[in-house]
Formats: C-alpha cells, structure tokens, sequence
C-alpha cells in the first residue's frame, strides 16, 4: 500500500515535470506561433497549397501569398516589389549559370546520410530520427541551394525563401555543435570544409532532421545600446540583430547576396545543451548567480565565461543564418578586401592614406576588368549603409569565376551607432568613383517618399519574429546615409565630366522610368 506520504512525493513530483515542461516547451512555442498568427501578412497554414510563382526564375512580382505579399494599398514594400525596374532585368539561365546541379546535390545526401547513420550504429546510439535523404529532397534547403545562381543567392520571388525564413524560426533543432570554423581553431575539423577561421563571437551550428543547417549567433546586447564612441571597430561586440536586418537591406537593394536569416529564441537548455555531441560545448554551460542558464565558446579571443551569453532563464535569441551548399560540392574563395582596414591601433592602410588609391587598384586584376571592382564597390555602399566597418575579407563562389558577385557574410558588427555615419566605409565609391546604374537607379528610388528606404525597412523587418528588429533611431540613419551616398556620385560626377562615373549594366530598357533624382536628372 502506498502511503499518503509516497502519494504526496509522487503528485509534487508528476506536477513539477508538467509545470516544467510548459515553462519551457509548451509556452515558447504558443509564443513563437502567436507572434504569427498576429501578422496579417502570414501565409496560409496550408502551404502545400500555396501556388508557386510563374516567376521563379528571378522576374516577375513577388509571390501572391507569404510574408512578402502585403494589400497594395497599405504596403510600401509591395509596391517596392512590384516596380518595373524590380520586376525586370531578369536575365534567362544559361548552361552552367546554376551552382549546383540536382543530381549532384542528391548524390552527396545520400552520401552524408549514409555516413550519419552508420555514425549512429556505431556509437550505439538508437534514440531519434534515422537521416533520410527523402526528406532532403522536399526541403526547403535544398530549394534554396539549386536557386542559387551566378546572378544571385536567391531569386526575386519565390514561395520556398519564405518558407524556409519559417524553417529557420520555427523548425525543430535535431543536433547543436561548434561551427566548422571554430573546431578547425583547435585542430579538430577537415579544413576543407572552412573558408575563413574565426575567433571572435560565439556562434553555434544548428543541425535538422532534413539535413538543413544554420548558424546560430546569441543575443550580445540589446537593440537600444549604441556603441561607445570610445570603442574600436574590431573589438565592438556583434549584433544578432544586425544580421537579420542586414538581410532585409540586402534583399530591398536586390543585390540578394546574404545568405537567408531570420530571428529566434533558442531554448539554450533543450535545443542545445541536451542535443550536442560535443562534450567540449557541454562543458561550457553554467548557472549563473541569477540561476540563468549561460554557455560561452572555445576561440581564438573574447571566448571566456566572463564574455558568456545567459538565457533569461533558459530562453535567449539571435539570429539564425542559413547554411550554403557544403564546400565539397560548392567551393568558395576567400580574398582580401583592398580597402580593409588596419586592425591595429597605430598602423594604416594605404587606402586610409593615398587618395589615389584606387588607380592602383584599377590595374591590378582582377580589378581591371569585369565587374569585381564594381561589385566591391556595391558591397561598401551595402555596408555603409549598416555601418559595418569589418569587411576585411570577402567570399565569392569559385564556379562563377572572377566577375561572380561577392557573397555578403558576417554583418553582425553593422547597426553598431545610429547617431555616426562613418564615410570612410565609402572609400571605394568616392577613390573611384564608380557605381553600377542598376544600383544607383535603386537607390533613387529608395530616396523617393512613396518607396522610402527607412519605411520599407520598417516594414519588412516586422515579418521577422524577433520583431522589432532595430530601434527607430537606426531606421531613419538609413534615409541620412542613402542621401549621403547619392551625394557622393554627384560629387564624383562634377569631378569627372564623362560617362565613366555611371556603369550601364541595365541598357536603355528602363529609360521611360521617371526618376527624380538630382543625380540622374543631370
């Protein structure tokens, strides 16, 4: 017979498990979809429905359905979406413009899949789901990987980015580990699997059951803090926030070369401590004097427990990055940015001292032809724009060649200070003052009222679930800083009486538009 004290032991035992279970499962997930459910923007729940785009190529309006698709009336970011200079310049696909071919992309699934789970039977581990290429094959991952082209990361619109922006949010978490990266800073990693080793924020990787995989960067600081004007550049903190904004600035610029990002509260408990592998990362986690759950990582610099990152008590959010195509079946380059910065205290860079500068740069390859020099110059206006000072490399797709574009990385330092606007960031449009008309022509639109760029940000970033994603402040440096650009072409334009200033990539085709620009209107 049970006595009325086992009884007692039991019910308080049974009732703390249940109240700990929707403290932290239940509940966060109620919140994630509440905060869902009140966009009215949102995509029907039966997504199997949803039609696909007749423009998935990369022209075209943007989807009927999703988060992107708003009331015309009401929606500056449709009508943005729907302008003829963003729903032309679509180029057809030409043998060998994709960066993977399907058969490729399925024959190293099954590979990895493979291999996963004969890791699996080998360490006796029995628990959870067996790796299936199948549900590979109907991810959204592998959607965005066979979109990928020599154009862009992404086309203009399709239905699958916006579901894979929901994967990111929402989708179950089958494995947590240390990025590529970080394991090859200890000698523990293929390195051919790493571009670039890095050292300085604690990011993780975030493994799926359909072989999907993002990166994970923690909550550092809030929206409201501003860097101090006392601080260098190369040791201000990252922004969760800034990634996931950067990618909506890229994506309204349509240069579309971040990768996709979307915001998230990670349970640090559940879906990272109980799903690693990796005992070095298990050891990193400790209860903090407030009983919050905190971990920090192994790198190279800032990685000790006083610079860990703390759940509130188990809940933290950042931002969640997808992965590209493994480097196996789609290599990168990395190169040296020639306008990076000194990351010393004393030094500088030549750039930061010889005005003409850039002439150097024009006859060296493969800046002195093709579009690289171009499409360095359109990733400096990108970052003045956010205020990201850290651009010391950058990655292009080896496929693609030299005039292949630069792949848009690491934007966790931009959104640092609204109040600044560091014009320095801008030395390879005003040294060679050079700029692609189609980026210019964006650009004049962005600076227009009915397409203004703070109140298309504004409402672009109310899709994400970390909503709001920069404070008001940061908005309203966007329109400060697009002027300040537009600025400089005019300046450069009065310098240099030819048509050398303007590069025409778009041709005569939009030349009925009516742009008002004092820059164009020339």
């Amino acid at each position: 017979m049970w006595s009325a004290r086992s009884r007692f032991l039991i019910v308080l035992l049974l009732s703390t498990a249940f109240t700990v279970d929707l403290l932290f499962n239940i509940l966060p997930k109620l919140h994630q979809r509440s905060i869902r459910s009140q966009c009215p923007c949102e995509e029907s729940p039966n997504r199997s429905a949803v039609p696909r785009s007749s423009s998935a190529n990369g022209s075209g309006a943007p989807a009927e359905s999703g988060r992107w698709s708003l009331d015309p009336t009401l929606s500056k970011l449709r009508k943005l979406f729907s302008h003829p200079f963003y729903r032309g310049q679509s180029l057809p696909r030409r043998p060998g413009d994709q960066l993977l071919e399907k058969e490729d992309a399925v024959k190293y699934c099954h590979y990895k899949a493979k291999r996963a789970n004969k890791k699996r039977a080998r360490t006796g581990e029995l628990t959870g789901t067996r790796y299936s290429s199948k549900v590979y094959l109907a991810s959204n991952w592998l959607k965005f990987h066979l979109a990928i082209d020599r154009y862009a990361l992404y086309p203009r619109s399709d239905p699958f980015l916006d579901r894979l922006l929901e994967d990111l949010a929402v989708l179950d978490v089958s494995e947590a580990d240390y990025t590529y990266d970080e394991k090859a800073l200890n000698g523990r990693c293929n390195c051919k699997e790493v571009v670039k080793p890095s050292g300085v924020h604690l990011k993780l990787l975030l493994k799926f059951q359909n072989f999907g995989k993002a990166m994970f960067k923690p909550m550092k600081q809030t929206r409201e803090e501003e860097t101090p004007e006392d601080v260098f550049y190369f040791v201000d903190s990252q922004r969760h926030n800034a990634e996931i904004a950067a990618f909506h600035l890229d994506r309204i610029l349509d240069f579309r070369r971040v990768p996709p990002v979307a915001g998230r509260k990670l349970n640090l408990s559940k879906e990272i401590q109980d799903l690693t592998r990796n005992e070095d990362l298990k050891a990193t986690f400790f209860i903090s004097p407030e009983n919050n759950v905190c971990l920090f990582a192994r790198c190279l610099y800032s990685c000790k427990t006083e610079y860990a990152v703390c759940g509130r008590p188990h809940l933290l959010e950042g931002s969640v990055s997808a992965f590209l195509p493994d480097l196996y079946i789609a290599q990168r380059e990395l190169i040296k940015n020639p306008w990076s910065r000194s990351y010393t205290f004393a030094n500088k860079e030549e750039w930061e001292i010889n005005p003409n500068y850039c002439e150097k740069v024009k006859h060296t390859p493969p800046y002195n032809k093709g579009s690289r020099l171009l499409n360095v110059i359109d990733m400096a206006i990108f970052d003045f724009l956010t205020g990201n000072m850290d651009r010391h490399h950058f990655e292009v797709f080896t496929k693609f060649g030299k005039d292949g574009y630069i792949i848009h990385f690491d934007n966790a330092r931009g959104f640092g200070k609204h109040s600044h606007d560091e014009l320095s960031i801008l030395a390879p449009l005003t040294q060679c003052c050079r700029i692609k008309k189609s980026t210019l022509l964006r650009l004049d639109i962005l600076s227009q009222p009915d397409y203004r760029l703070s109140d298309i940000m504004r409402e672009s970033l109310l899709h994400d679930a970390l909503s709001p994603v920069l404070t008001e402040p940061h908005l309203l440096a966007l329109d400060r800083r697009l002027q300040a650009i537009l600025k400089a072409v005019q300046k450069c334009l009065q310098q240099h009486k030819d048509a050398d200033v303007i590069k025409d990539d778009v041709g005569d085709e939009f030349d009925f538009i009516d742009f008002n620009s004092s820059v164009l209107a020339r």
